[in-house]
């Protein structure tokens, strides 16, 4: 049933985009069976076989998150990322409400320059 699932929603344009039970799944089968491969490479091709996920890549980034998560390697937390996005998200949108102010102040800086005609 996951398997399937996850094949319906990479058939679509662009990266596949797995809902987080999958993800979920992907990662508790991960960390259940690690012990019983050699590698964290085969132990992920495993997993991704198993629940129909394109890439071993993809299991091991999500293996990889979820420990910087839990604080058991070092990087960004899904919060800070997501946090970072809303900022750069933001940041732009003022960038661009600056540019239209600075704009408009220009124009209306122009027109009280314009000399004026007496009616």
């Amino acid at each position: 049933m996951v398997k399937q699932e996850a094949k319906r929603l990479r058939s679509g344009k662009g990266p596949p985009r797995y809902p987080d039970d999958i993800k979920k799944s992907a990662i508790e089968m991960f960390m259940r069976s690690r012990a019983d491969f050699n590698t964290r490479a085969e132990c992920a091709r495993h997993v991704a076989d198993l629940l129909g996920i394109g890439a071993q890549e993809t299991v091991l980034s999500w293996v990889k998150q979820a420990e910087i998560d839990s604080g058991v390697k070092e990087g960004l937390s899904t919060d800070e990322r997501e946090e970072i996005k809303r900022l750069r998200r933001e940041v732009a949108e003022l960038r661009r409400a600056n540019g239209i102010l600075k704009a408009a102040s220009a124009f209306f800086a122009a027109e009280l320059d314009r000399p004026q005609a007496k009616l």
